[in-house]
């Protein structure tokens, strides 16, 4: 949805919305309309700034995307592992 290149399901992330909420579903089981992006903040952005969750959804109107930026951080920081430091 963010950056509009394809890839598989596994390396998407399911986002459900949940009372105007868009929340991360990344097991799959959540019922409902689903939308994917990329885990990342680069990807997540890109689909806010183009208003594609309203779309995917069928909703008029912004949704809150604060708890799916969470955890795409959480994601993020997790895949680059923490920082090495030199000395």
């Amino acid at each position: 949805m963010g950056c509009r290149e394809r890839a598989a399901k596994g390396e998407l992330l399911r986002i459900v919305m949940i009372e105007g909420s868009c929340v991360p579903d990344p097991r799959g089981t959540l019922p409902g309309r689903g939308a994917s992006v990329h885990p990342t903040l680069v990807c997540l952005d890109l689909a806010v700034r183009r208003r594609a969750f309203p779309r995917a959804f069928k909703v008029p109107g912004p949704l809150d995307t604060v708890e799916l930026r969470r955890y795409v951080e959480q994601t993020d920081q997790q895949e680059i592992g923490p920082a090495v430091t030199r000395g």
